[in-house]
């Protein structure tokens, strides 16, 4: 039986998952690594850890599938987008830490931009708006603030790149330097329309085009490992950013169809097909991926800031629950939220409206308030984000939504994913395999190298664990939007 090797390299932690043809785990393994934060605002990570966490949970995932690594048909890659890494490409030696997508250190490089009239020229290209969440600016502070780092990336002799460019520079031996089209889509330096890094951005930002990786695309091949990394060969033929793996993962292969990974925040990807759909409604447009010898498919983003992360604060902040998992059973004691709408902008309001001003709030707030109401308006807002999300994702593409399929920690309450049918008024479905990300890695390796032969192919591996129906009033939905576009103004 074929399997595939599917490394899924996180933000906060490197897991490893094999997979059979039938899409069954066989093996898996996780290792977390630390966080660094050197000054408030900044987040790194050691790219040594990143490497050796990723390895180390390799060599588990094969000993626990009981298979040896040249059992291994191919590899997929998916990991953490837009984190961003500089290297000595004769040594393979990182020059600084790894710059992660969180970091905001380069917001007043962003602003300048803003201010000089640059973002609609950029969007236009990119599909994205000026924000230090992408790859370019933290690839311009890196050739800034390293000693000789511009001089020699001048040269030629540094790279910069992705976390997949960096694992497959590693696994490879230093023999390819390469990433795919949904990573390049996350940079700000890449074209989505072209397909090529962009001249006009690189001069923009200030960044040498030697720099850069071969952009290939998401399934096909890649690199094949080095020998004394596993102690055989193997093709790597799968590589594409997290969320967009999550998309491929839960076979949303047909134009209109939606996924939302609930977890600290929530991101919720629509395909659109071969069409860039340019948003009008703050969303961003990206590469979803594309098949070796086939046109890119491209897909509407929407991210919501806090999602888990308020059930965190439920717990850490107020102490009104103990664990995550106790938030449900305290939410379902009561009917409703007792007319209280909690807004969790602990961090600004992202998509779509993008306001990193606001602040939360708690409305409604009675004397028989309890911790329990306060709960229940915590899922609630999960579940109105992303709301909020979906439709300006139908306003873009003028089609109505007609499920939406979801994974990620959250997406475990039965109770959440209820409210979310409700106000969405459509099927949520819940997939039997949960790991998606890797999933979706492991289904581009495998599609590169034969072991299915089309996406088609593939549809019916994809089972509901449980489908969750719309089950309230047209007059109760509107009554809980109405509630939560007037706190989001006050928000």
């Amino acid at each position: 039986m074929p399997y595939i090797l599917a490394l899924d390299q996180g933000t906060s932690s490197s897991r490893s998952i094999v997979f059979d043809e039938t899409g069954k785990i066989r093996g898996l393994a996780q290792a977390e690594f630390p966080q660094l934060y050197p000054q408030p605002g900044w987040v790194e990570h050691n790219p040594e850890e990143i490497r050796q966490s990723q390895l180390e949970t390799a060599h588990k995932a094969l000993a626990e599938a009981k298979i040896e690594p040249g059992d291994l048909t191919a590899i997929g890659i998916t990991n953490q987008r837009e984190t961003t890494l500089l290297w000595d490409r004769a040594t393979g030696k990182p020059l600084h830490n790894a710059i992660v997508w969180q970091d905001r250190r380069t917001a007043p490089m962003i602003e300048k931009l803003k201010a000089d009239g640059c973002e609609a020229a950029v969007t236009a290209k990119t599909g994205l708006v000026l924000d230090p969440y992408f790859s370019a600016t933290k690839i311009r502070w890196l050739l800034d603030h390293v000693d000789g780092a511009r001089e020699r990336a001048e040269r030629g002799e540094l790279a910069a790149g992705t976390v997949d460019s960096w694992l497959i520079w590693t696994l490879s031996g230093g023999k390819v330097f390469a990433t795919d089209v949904t990573n390049a889509s996350r940079t700000l330096l890449f074209n989505i329309h072209t397909l090529k890094w962009d001249d006009d951005l690189l001069e923009m930002f200030g960044v040498p085009a030697s720099l850069l990786p071969k952009v290939l695309p998401s399934s096909g091949f890649f690199a094949e490992t080095a020998k004394n990394i596993f102690g055989a060969t193997m093709p790597i033929t799968g590589v594409a950013g997290d969320q967009q793996a999550a998309l491929f993962g839960q076979l949303c292969t047909e134009p209109g169809m939606a996924k939302n990974t609930y977890g600290t925040g929530c991101f919720i990807l629509m395909q659109t097909g071969i069409q860039a759909v340019a948003s009008r409604n703050r969303l961003l447009t990206t590469v979803a991926w594309q098949l070796e010898g086939q046109p890119v498919h491209y897909a509407l983003e929407g991210s919501v800031f806090v999602a888990g992360a308020a059930v965190q604060w439920l717990r850490d902040g107020l102490g009104i629950i103990q664990s995550a998992s106790e938030i449900n059973e305290l939410a379902a004691s009561v009917p409703d939220t007792g007319g209280i709408t909690v807004v969790p902008a602990f961090t600004g309001l992202g998509a779509p409206h993008w306001n990193p001003d606001a602040r939360g709030i708690i409305t409604g707030i009675t004397r028989g308030t309890t911790a329990a109401h306060i709960a229940r308006a915590t899922l609630e807002s999960i579940a109105c984000q992303s709301a909020d999300v979906l439709r300006a994702m139908t306003a873009d593409t003028g089609e109505p939504l007609k499920e939406i399929r979801v994974d990620g920690g959250a997406a475990a309450s039965d109770l959440l994913m209820q409210m979310q049918a409700d106000l969405l008024g459509i099927p949520v479905r819940r997939p039997r395999i949960t790991e998606t990300t890797a999933l979706g890695a492991a289904y581009l390796a495998g599609l590169a190298v034969g072991v299915w032969n089309s996406t088609n192919e593939l549809r019916g591996q994809w089972t509901a664990d449980r489908t969750f129906e719309p089950d309230s009033s047209e007059k109760d939905r509107k009554q809980i939007e109405s509630r939560w576009a007037r706190a989001i103004a006050k928000a």
